[in-house]
């Protein structure tokens, strides 16, 4: 039974309630003080203890998302990352496979062209060899005769760090609240592309082009758009293209469209950060280049880079966000340039959290609507 499994959940939840209910019982049995009794104390309170905790883990796992299995969250997980992959293509003879696809959960209708779909594929990057695992949401337009020749604009949603790609399906809600708002005409129908921002799991790449690494920023700033239009009726021009995240995925859309206005319109940074961290779980991403660490600091960029042609939407909140006064700064830096637009949304309070994110999504879909084009 996998880590997410509802059974896996209900069963620690049992486990933990027959432990409570044998402490009450066994209790005054134990009440002597010898060594026997005093172990069987110990041992009871001990069991009952990690019992609740594991129910209160897997719990907050499945709210959050934030490891898909065991091998995920022990650090074993070795199915999906950089691969070689010598023709550049994937299975089916191009960048982009198909493996399953699924209607949108809370939406009426089973057929595509009334519920719209949502695509588990494969993506393997033409020059950059990493291949990940990633879902496309498709409008239920995308699959209607009079809308046959038509082009869509694309949103790339990207998760925190670890993060799940499922939890921006099933916990962040972003194919439903997408069809929702474009239902009831405040915004326009969009393919959304979520993934990880973690392509060489379990470390941390931060969106970099790491020397000898993983070339993460090069994937999602040309190998995932190349695939996406290969496969999909997506417009072609930058205009077309905008890219959201929450926390690391945040950092990672503003830095994309701070450094590749050409292809990314428009990025909206939830809850982000505003330089790449250093720590156990990203290793040495630079490795001595002060020029490719000074490219992963968007206060950097702000200061000694050309301002670059794009709309940015950050967010935080005044009471639970530690990025607010450092967001508050960021505005004010973006505010100073020339050519790129800055938009915010702030909450009075709000945590780093699926549920502040769900307050803030709708309105960051609208906002990335009106800022990018068909075609």
């Amino acid at each position: 039974m996998g880590l997410t499994s509802n059974k896996v959940l209900l069963l620690a939840v049992m486990f933990a309630v027959l432990l409570f209910v044998g402490t009450v019982w066994l209790w005054p049995r134990l009440a002597r003080r010898n060594w026997r009794a005093v172990s069987g104390r110990v041992g009871l309170l001990f069991g009952t203890q990690l019992a609740l905790f594991l129910s209160v883990g897997l719990a907050t796992n499945q709210a959050f998302g934030f490891y898909a299995s065991w091998a995920d969250l022990f650090g074993q997980e070795k199915d999906q990352g950089v691969v070689v992959n010598h023709t550049g293509l994937g299975r089916s003879g191009g960048p982009l496979q198909v493996i399953d696809t699924a209607r949108v959960r809370g939406v009426g209708g089973s057929q595509p062209q009334a519920a719209g779909q949502v695509q588990k594929v494969d993506i393997v990057g033409r020059t950059t060899n990493i291949a990940t695992p990633a879902y496309v949401y498709l409008p239920p337009e995308y699959f209607q005769p009079q809308y046959r020749t038509r082009t869509f604009p694309a949103a790339v949603v990207l998760t925190g760090y670890p993060g799940t790609a499922q939890a921006l399906v099933d916990k962040l809600h972003y194919p439903s609240t997408a069809q929702g708002l474009a239902k009831n005409g405040r915004m326009q129908p969009m393919i959304l592309v979520m993934l990880r921002p973690t392509v060489s799991p379990p470390r941390d790449t931060e969106c970099v082009d790491i020397p000898g690494g993983p070339k993460t920023e090069t994937f999602f700033a040309k190998d995932l758009p190349d695939a996406v239009l290969a496969h999909y009726r997506v417009g072609k021009k930058p205009g077309s293209w905008g890219i959201i995240g929450d926390s690391t995925g945040g950092y990672c859309a503003l830095k994309l469209a701070m450094h590749h206005p050409g292809v990314y319109a428009a990025a909206a940074g939830l809850s982000p950060y505003y330089k790449a961290p250093i720590d156990p779980t990203t290793g040495d991403l630079f490795q001595g280049d002060k020029g490719l660490r000074n490219r992963a600091d968007l206060w950097w960029c702000i200061k000694h880079l050309p301002a670059p042609d794009t709309s940015l939407l950050v967010t935080s909140s005044k009471i639970g966000e530690s990025n607010y006064k450092a967001t508050l700064k960021f505005i004010e830096g973006v505010r100073t340039t020339n050519r790129t637009r800055i938009s915010s949304i702030i909450l009075d309070s709000g945590g780093h959290n699926f549920n502040t994110w769900r307050r803030e999504i709708p309105a960051t879909l609208q906002w990335m609507s009106g800022r990018l084009s068909e075609r």
